[in-house]
Parts: structure tokens; sequence; C-alpha cells
């Protein structure tokens, strides 16, 4: 815009009015762009906005042009002219030469805005026409410009006032530069990278060539201090320039240190001063020993004796400045002389070095700034390599301070050849130097290209992993800090889960990108986990995203998901709590949805469901209600899906019902899947040749069974169904599935003749003796297999049918049952118990009554052996005698033992002994056998059952007066405890057998 009419007398009030309007809206608008001071810009913008329609008002009344009014437009003329040329010159400058000039922008700012309200004030309202509220905001507007108070922001103060404090101090050190830099990066909103750095300061110092071509030598010499403040940051000037200006400055010095001038000493301490400072006289001294002098009294110049001004102690810069160029150019001289002493074959010469650069160091920013120049850091990374320890441990403390607030160094650690390697080594070795080599990995991991190849070294991540669980808490800190650095990287997060650190980790899977989310749960699909790894996972976090991942669209993210799940779910806790984050319900969801699902897809989905039914009937979930399957219809739906999918996703649905089905509380369970027709289904799959599948089917038919539902047996296992099984029995590899198969026919319900006949036609005899009789097997599989066979063979033994029984004996079966009293399992005994006891149910009627004997008795054969029971002959083949089959003493063994069911169905068969009219012989057999004994042990059995079947064969046995004596006293106690303690009805008996031993009367209200 042309610049302002400042004549008001030659051009129309109206029109010079509307000009300055058009300025304050040019204003305003480019205000918007200004680089710093925004709010203070934006606060102006807003009283220039407010003065707009003020202007406008007034430019459309026709006033006069008095010398008040035209003083107000020079004013406005001039100061919106400067505001706007404040805001270009903001707008387009570099950031930090604004960031340095900030108090003095806003010191402008603030003057513009009070001229401004002084010119507001000239207008003469009182001769104007104007509106009240025009008036009003005229003054309002005034009163609150005049007042306004602008201020630089804090963090800009802050950083100028160290700006200050670096010149005047005369700051040198390299990390206080590096630190400003990042004040200013972050004050002027870029970010703190090096090359984002070196841009702006380089921008900074062109600015500054223009300030001196301007000729304004007092800031052109404020802004070469600051300039030499931060040129010494690393972001300053590449590293090839700084050595190039090292080279060049430490060639100039010779190769002989300096002594230092007499004026360096301190005239009290005899020592080189540090920090000198100038009395009142004019001397100078160390500060230090002139307080100590004034301290105790002395008020007199130590070296000219004249009186002090104690009050006066002036820094004498110049001395100290010269006194740090000597020791500066000495240190240099020293530095660069150690190099052949480190390269010495002599240890201790070595470590002396070392110690020595360590405290160099240690001492200040620029050493170690010569020290990298030098290139000292091959040298030191050669001897990581040595057998000293002490000489290793020197090098990574040096290392560390040499990496300290240096991006430079970092980079050049890293790319001299082996150095992570070598301090990756360090990490494995003793406690004290593994503790070092994770500080230094530490703060070399500040730099986002460093902490690249960390991640690199083979073993690394591993090691770091380990140390966290150390017992030193520094190193175990610095090993998790160091963790959370490198896991910027994906494949370190890969490594880190591998290493069984799963933070980061479940970290990305939860927040991450998609494509990274994927990365994590591929990674959880295929690495190897343990059963520990499995369930942290699970507590910490890792179920909720992956239940997300498998509500996704991509196919690809579903199995990868699933994939992950059915790992985790191998654990029965993991899996209770994969049940309780409500994974089940999405599940069932993939495995119904066959528009969408692929057929890996269902695989796993139905693996993983298999492995949650595992668990809610393992043990850890005995003590929480928890339930797979909410409803009828997911029992239905998922029981139905056996018939639409392939053998892998039947196997998995199969098991999983299994698995639900097997507990006792699960009978509600198995009610529902009988009614869904499971039964007709499971007979269907087992004439299938997939051996995984039918070996399910079969298991779970099985339980089906174990309920007693015979109508429901009979309907769907025909002779057809029987032979497949038995098939099943003599071709299966699977002894699971075999025991499985002989639980069936177990259950099968034995009032069904024609399936105990089938069985018999389809030679189920000998293939169930084999497994009887065979030792070959061990472990739980025989005794699962024995326990079923033993069941089987309760069918062919019933009392009902001696046919049967005969080609049960025949076939040997009896013998073994005897051997199996001893051998089996307690279950096994009570089958065979109950065999034997059907079998000898039987005796009396098939024993052979013995033939007199005709003739003269020298010429017959000899008598036959008359059976003391069944008082004829006897055999176990035809007879199936007891005493033959000499299985009264085993039956009498197993009366002893904790087993309830086994002990009465012993009982049972010793008590076929004295039925009938075999009471008198019976028992003399018993008490041979010291049955009598056994059986009343048996009154303190817990079982009811039990006691009361004693009572009944005592009842019996001591109506015979011998053994009434023999054993009364031995049976006494516990019978009257029994008519205290029995039921009813074990009252009356116990009371009936004290009444034989003549204990009470007949008349006794027991009876």
């Amino acid at each position: 815009m042309a610049d302002m009419i400042l004549n008001v007398s030659l051009v129309p009030a109206s029109e010079v009015l509307s000009r300055i309007v058009d300025a304050i809206v040019e204003t305003v608008n480019a205000a918007e762009d200004v680089l710093i001071e925004k709010e203070n810009f934006a606060e102006l913008s807003t009283y220039l906005e407010r003065i707009v329609p003020v202007l406008t008002e007034l430019s459309k009344k026709n006033i006069n042009a008095s010398d008040s009014l035209k003083n107000a437009v020079d004013i406005l003329n001039r100061e919106i002219k400067v505001a706007k040329q404040l805001v270009l010159d903001c707008s387009k400058r570099s950031k930090v030469y604004l960031l340095v000039n900030c108090r003095k922008i806003v010191k402008s700012l603030e003057d513009t805005t009070r001229e401004i309200s002084r010119a507001l004030g000239l207008i003469p309202l009182a001769s104007l026409d104007l509106s009240i509220g025009i008036t009003e905001e005229i003054s309002k507007l005034q009163d609150n410009m005049l007042r306004a108070e602008f201020r630089a922001a804090v963090a800009e103060d802050d950083i100028l006032k160290k700006i200050e404090s670096g010149i005047r101090e005369r700051t040198v050190d390299r990390s206080y530069a590096n630190n400003l830099l990042v004040l200013i990066a972050e004050a002027i909103g870029i970010p703190p990278e090096q090359s984002a750095l070196k841009k702006e300061f380089e921008e900074f110092k062109k600015e500054i060539e223009e300030t001196k071509l301007r000729k304004d030598k007092a800031e052109a010499v404020q802004m070469d201090q600051i300039i030499a403040l931060l040129g010494r940051a690393d972001a300053a000037s590449s590293p090839e320039e700084k050595e190039i200006k090292y080279i060049i400055k430490r060639n100039s010095l010779g190769s002989q240190p300096l002594e230092p001038l007499q004026s360096f000493y301190c005239p009290i301490t005899g020592e080189v001063m540090v920090d000198p400072v100038e009395t009142s006289s004019g001397q100078t001294f160390e500060r230090s020993a002139i307080q100590k002098w004034f301290a105790e009294g002395n008020t007199i110049c130590p070296l000219t004796v004249t009186p002090l001004d104690t009050s006066i102690l002036r820094p004498n810069k110049t001395l100290r400045q010269s006194i740090e160029e000597w020791k500066d150019r000495n240190t240099m001289i020293t530095i660069a002389s150690m190099k052949t002493k480190l390269l010495s074959d002599d240890e201790q010469e070595v470590l002396n070095s070392l110690s020595q650069l360590k405290e160099l160091c240690e001492e200040r920013d620029l050493h170690r700034e010569w020290v990298v120049l030098e290139d000292y850091i091959p040298i030191l990374i050669k001897l990581l390599a040595t057998k000293n320890c002490d000489m290793r441990n020197h090098v990574l403390v040096i290392l560390c301070i040499l990496a300290r607030d240096s991006n430079n160094s970092k980079e050049k650690i890293a790319h001299t050849e082996n150095a992570i390697e070598s301090i990756v080594k360090s990490l494995a070795r003793r406690i004290g130097e593994s503790k070092l080599a994770v500080a230094l990995l530490l703060e070399l991991s500040k730099n986002e290209v460093v902490r690249h190849y960390i991640g690199k070294v083979q073993g690394c991540i591993f090691l770091l992993v380990t140390m966290t669980s150390q017992d030193d808490t520094q190193a175990a800190r610095d090993a998790k800090e160091l963790l959370d650095n490198l896991s910027i990287f994906d494949q370190n997060v890969v490594q880190m889960a591998r290493a069984n650190y799963f933070k980061p980790l479940l970290l990305r899977l939860s927040s991450g990108p998609e494509n990274v989310k994927m990365i994590m749960a591929t990674t959880l699909a295929e690495m190897e986990l343990s059963d520990h790894s499995k369930l942290t996972l699970s507590e910490d976090g890792v179920l909720g995203p992956l239940l997300h991942l498998v509500t996704l669209d991509n196919v690809g993210t579903k199995i990868v998901a699933v994939k992950a799940l059915q790992k985790l779910s191998t654990v029965p806790q993991s899996s209770l709590l994969m049940i309780r984050e409500g994974v089940v319900g999405p599940l069932l969801d993939l495995l119904y949805c066959h528009s969408t699902s692929s057929p890996s897809l269902r695989e796993h989905v139905a693996a993983t469901i298999m492995n949650l039914a595992i668990s809610t009937a393992a043990e850890e979930a005995s003590q929480t209600e928890l339930s797979l399957l909410e409803s009828d219809e997911d029992i239905f739906r998922l029981f139905s899906l056996i018939n639409l999918t392939g053998p892998d996703v039947q196997q998995s649905i199969l098991r999983t019902f299994h698995a639900m089905c097997q507990p006792p509380s699960a009978k509600d369970l198995r009610s529902k899947l009988r009614q869904f027709s499971a039964i007709q289904v499971l007979v269907q799959l087992c004439e299938l040749d997939t051996a995984t599948v039918r070996a399910n089917a079969v298991k779970l038919f099985c339980c089906l069974t174990a309920d007693g539902d015979d109508g429901l047996l009979s309907e769907h296992v025909n002779q057809r169904c029987v032979e497949t099984l038995l098939r099943i029995i003599r071709t299966s590899n699977d002894n699971e599935e075999i025991a499985a198969v002989m639980g069936i026919i177990v259950n099968l319900p034995v009032n069904q003749t024609q399936i105990t006949q089938w069985l018999l036609d389809a030679g189920a005899l000998p293939v169930i003796f084999r497994f009887l009789s065979n030792g070959n097997y061990t472990g739980s599989a025989r005794n699962h297999l024995t326990e079923n066979a033993a069941g089987v063979i309760c069918r062919f033994s019933v009392t009902i049918n001696h046919e049967w029984q005969k080609r049960a004996a025949e076939a040997g079966i009896i013998p073994v049952l005897v051997q199996l009293l001893d051998s089996g399992t307690a279950l096994t005994k009570q089958c065979a118990a109950i065999s034997l006891a059907q079998f000898s149910e039987s005796s009396a009627v098939l024993s052979k009554p013995i033939k007199k004997q005709g003739g003269l008795w020298c010429w017959s054969a000899p008598p036959e052996t008359r059976c003391p029971v069944h008082m004829g002959i006897c055999d176990v083949e035809f007879s199936f005698c007891l005493l033959e089959a000499g299985a009264v003493q085993p039956l009498v063994r197993v009366l002893g033992e904790p087993d309830i069911g086994a002990c009465e169905a012993a009982l049972q068969a010793l008590l076929t002994l004295i039925d009938g009219e075999r009471l008198q012989n019976g028992s003399k057999v018993l008490a041979e056998a010291n049955a009598i004994a056994a059986i009343i042990k048996l009154l303190g059995s817990p079982s009811s059952q039990l006691q009361e079947k004693s009572l009944n064969a005592l009842e019996r046995i001591f109506r015979l007066v011998e053994f009434k004596q023999q054993y009364g006293a031995l049976a006494e106690m516990l019978l009257v405890d029994i008519t205290q303690r029995g039921n009813s009805a074990m009252k009356s008996l116990a009371a009936k057998i004290l009444g034989h031993l003549n204990v009470l009367h007949d008349q006794s209200s027991y009876f």
C-alpha cells in the first residue's frame, strides 16, 4: 500500500481515515503469519480490529481537519506503518534471530500500542457528532491500549537469560550449547534433530551478516557473541569442519607444554589460579584464598600491606581467560601425546594412561571433544578385546563419558569396526563390567542411528532381558530403559518377545498401527512359548488386542489372531482368562460363518474352542463356575457342524464335547446331546476310516452312554453297530479308543439279551479275553483297558444264561478274573468280583451229584472229590465253582481294601457260598479262609450299604452255634455301636444278631 498522506488538510478526512483502515486490515491479516510472539501479535490485532469500526464511523461524518485530529491521524499513520513493518519482519526473518530479539519485539509492540492509544485520545470527540456508543468505545479502547502490557514468553525469556549467562561467564561447554539449541528448537517450533538445528543456525548466521552490512555495530557485537556461544553445539558445524579447525590449532601449538606465567600464580597459595579476583589494592588472588584471608580477620593486602575494602572482589576476566587458554594449550598437547602410551605392551602404563584420560574427559566437555578429534575411539575399542578386566572397565567408562551429550561421538563409536559387538560382549561378563557396558549402550541408544546398530548385534537383546532380573537395581533399570529405547524397531520387539520380554510387543499390539499389530500377532502365533509365558501374556493384557484383531474384516488377520489365541489356550489358567474375557462368542461366530471363514481359519477356531473346553474340565476350573456354551442353541449349532466340516474341525468339535461331558456335573449336557440325536451321529462316525475322527467319536459315544439311557441306546445300537465296535477293537492301534469302545459295551443295557448275543456271535469273547490276559500294556493305558474289559465280562457271566457263562468259562475267563483280584485296580477288582459272584450263583445248579458206587469196592474206580460247599462234583469250566477256581482267598483279601465298590462286590461273591442250604458248609469254608473276621470288620465301614450286607451275612452265620461262639465276642461292640448309630433297619438287624449272641432278649424293643 502507498505511504499515508500526512497532511490531512490536502485530502478529505474521510479518505485519510479509510486509508488507515485499509492499512490496519492488511497489518492484521499479515500478523497471522508471524513466526514468533504469536500471542502478543494476536493481542495487538485485537486492538486494531476494534479501531476499524470506530474509524469507519468517523469517516462517514462530515468532519473538519482540526489540529488535534491532524495529530491523531499523523500518529496513527506512523504507528500503523511501524506495526506493519514489524509484522513483516517477524514473518520472514530467521526464527533464531527473532527469538534472540524477542524482548525488542515485545517492547516495540508495547510502544506502538501506547502511541495508538495516545492518538485515540487526541480525537476531538466533543466536536464530533458521534453516537454515545462510539464515544464510549473510543474511550474504553484508549484506556485498554494504554494499560496493555506485552511480555515475552517465559520459555523465551529463560533462553535469553541462559544466553546472557553463557556470554557473561564465557561458557565454552559443548553440552551447555547443545541443551541451549534444543531449548531454542522447542521455542521456535522445529524438530530437535541435528539437520534441522544446523539449517536454522546457518540461517541465523546469514541474518547476522546482513546485520553487519547494515552497520549496526552494537547489534553485530552481541550477535557475534551469541554465535560463538551456540557454535559450540554439535549441530553448529559438521564433524569434518570441527576436525579441520582442531588440527590447524593443534599443529600451531608445537609439541611441548609451556610453563605457567608468574602472573598465573596466586601470591597466597602459590598455585595456578582457577578463579582470579582483583582486590581494592589492584592485586589479584585466588578467590577462595583471599576470602579465607578476610575470614581470618585480615584487612590489609598480603602483598602491599595497604588497607583493603573487604567488600570489593572483582573477577579478573582477562587473567582468567589467559590461564584457561594456557591450560587448554597444554591439555591439547597432553591429549595428543598419550596415544603411544595406550598402545604400549606394559599393562600398568596403559592403565595409568587410561586413568589420566578418564580424568581429562571428566574435567571439561572441550577435552572430550579433543579426545574424539584425536581419533582415540578406535584405540579404545581395540582395548575392549584385552584380557585385563580393569582396562576394559576403564575403557567402558571413558566411552560412556565421550558419548554423553554428543551425537557425533555416539555415531563415531557405532561406526568404529566391531565397537558395538565388543561392548555387547561385556554384557556377558561379571556384574561390574556388564553394568558399565549397559550404561554405555543406554547412552548410545539415545541416538536413533546407533539404536539401529545395537539391536542387530547377535545375543544383545537376550543378554539385556537377562539383566532386567539382576540383583543390581541400577543395572536392571538401565537394561529396561535400553530395551524401551530399542523397541522403536519392530524387529527388536520381536527379538525381545523371543527372549520372554513381552512389554513392548503388548504395547504395539494394543496401540500400534494395524500393520504393526499384524506383525506382533504373527510373532505370537509362530513362536514357541513356555506355559509360564503364555499365562504371563494372558494376565498382562494380550487377549483384548487379539480379540480386536479377530473382529476385523481381513481373513489373514483373523487367522493370525486366532492362531495366537489357540497357542495361549493350551494352558488351562490362560484358557479360563480367555473365557472370562468373552473370547468364546466371537470364536463361535467365526465357526458358524460359512461365507467368510476359510478352512484354515475354522480349523484354528475349532482347535481353540477345544482347548477352552478341556480347560473348563481341568482342576483350575473346579472352584470357578464357567460355562463354555451358554445356551441350548449353541450346543446344537456346534454339534451340528460335525456333519458340515472337514476332519480337522470334526475332531476338534468331538474333543470339545468329550471334554465338556466328562465331569459328573455334565449330566444335563449329556442328556441334551442325546436329545439332539448325538448317538445316531456318533454311530455313523464310528464307521469312518479317518482314525482321529473315529477315535474321538468313540470317546464321546462312551461318555454319552454312561448315564444308562437304555431306551435311546437300544434304538440306535443294532447288530451292525456291535460288529463295527468289535472291528475297531480288533484293528485299532489307539489304546484309548479301544478302552472307549469297551466302555460303550459295558454301558449298553444288560437286559437287552440280543446285544449280548450279537457280541458273542461276532466273536467278542476272545477279543476281550486278549486284553484281560495280555501283559504287554503298561501304565494307565493297561489299567483303563483292563477295567473296561473286566466290565464287559460282566455281560457274559450273568446267571440268566448258563450257555453264555459256559462259553466264557471255556474261554479261560475265570482264572484270569481270580488273578485280577490281586493285580487289578479297584474298579477291575470290583468287576472281577461281580462276574465271579454271577458265575458262583449258578454253581449249585451245575454241580454234578456223586454217583453211588456198586459192586466190590476193590474193583471200583476211586471216588470223585466232593465239593465241600456244593456237595457234588465241581469244576471251573462246567460249574464255575469259586473253590475250584481258588477265588475264596483273593476275595477275602479284597474285603480288606479301602475301595467300597470292590469290597461290596467281593462280599457278594463270598455270600453266594452260604446261600440257602449251603449255610453250614459255606460258613465253614469262609471260616477257614478267615472271611468271617473280615466280614465283621466291615461292620465299621463308612458305607451303610456295605454294613447292611455284612449284617445280613452275619445274622445267618451266627445262627450256627460254633461260629456264634467263635466270633460273637469279636462282633459284639460293633453291633452295639450300630444299634446306637445306624438307621432303623440296621438297628433292628444288629439287635437281632445280638439276640443270637444272647446279649439282648428276644423280646427287646429293638426287634
